[in-house]
């Protein structure tokens, strides 16, 4: 299974090129490339995104533009394999706990590295004022690897999410989410044990409307995050991780409050289907 998130560099509004134009040629070109690979042969996150990005620049439809990206490929076993390029990024929580989070790439302060194609004309306009635009090609994507496990949540998103919310945001909410739709239980010494109705939660055909909930679990986290972070962005008083940098950045020019950008949110939950069906056996044999 592949998955990921992109997020198209605004800058080139000024240029007359729509910014997501380029991150959804991506997108679209990586889901392409993925659903058509062999199934014997092994996908790897760095390639995938390399080969979404040429098919991108080649496309004669997207004209200019640049973007981040944060590119999974999971397996059978529960390994995934994970490249994010840039300032979007990825969270693993796992019962109650940050288990492991992406750090942002980025040139300089709000300067990430990005993937992008500049046609000639841009080219030349902007080497006359001082440098060609960034362009940092998939061999610069961070690279990690990790074993999923049942129940854990993952959390891709893009700079919106981030510049707003930290790391400890993110899981109050997710927790709470996990908490209340039962997904999460209490143990007795007050940490968190994996529910049995885990699997009707997250799999759509299972029962997230008999469980009374508007979509299945991950959709709801995910729409919980990306209100929390619209309104995080919104506020001129809660300094949010951004506001903070500039703070250390630019200390006689401070910035308080949100930063208003795009937010977009993924959230998966992975299911063992031979513990999940070894727990439901035990809650059985109880009733």
């Amino acid at each position: 299974m592949a998955f990921a998130i992109a997020d198209g560099v605004g800058g080139w509004t000024e240029h007359g090129v729509d910014p997501a134009d380029f991150s959804h040629g991506l997108c679209g070109y990586m889901a392409e490339t993925a659903l058509g690979w062999p199934a014997d042969e092994r996908l790897n996150p760095q390639q995938l995104l390399e080969i979404g990005y040429q098919k991108t620049i080649t496309d004669p439809s997207i004209r200019a533009g640049g973007t981040t990206a944060c590119v999974a490929v999971t397996e059978g076993d529960g390994r995934m394999r994970i490249a994010n390029l840039g300032d979007s990024g990825f969270l693993l929580l796992r019962l109650g706990a940050v288990h492991h989070y992406s750090n942002p790439q980025t040139h300089a302060f709000n300067t990430p590295y990005q993937m992008s194609l500049t046609p000639p004309e841009i080219l030349a306009q902007a080497m006359v004022f001082g440098g060609a635009p960034l362009n940092d090609k998939s061999d610069r994507a961070d690279l990690a690897d990790h074993m999923l496990r049942h129940g854990d949540v993952l959390v891709l998103a893009t700079d919106g999410v981030w510049d707003n919310l930290n790391s400890s945001d993110v899981l109050t909410i997710v927790s709470n989410q996990m908490r209340t739709t039962g997904a999460w239980l209490r143990t007795p010494n007050q940490g968190y044990t994996v529910s049995p109705v885990l699997p009707e939660l997250v799999d759509k055909s299972l029962g997230p409307q008999k469980h009374k909930m508007p979509g299945t679990l991950q959709s709801v986290i995910a729409a919980a995050i990306t209100g929390e972070a619209k309104v995080a962005s919104l506020s001129r008083k809660r300094d949010g991780p951004f506001a903070k940098e500039m703070q250390k950045q630019f200390p006689y020019d401070p910035w308080h409050g949100g930063k208003i950008d795009d937010i977009a949110v993924l959230v998966v939950i992975p299911i063992d289907e031979n513990k999940a069906a070894e727990e439901a056996a035990k809650l059985k044999a109880k009733l």
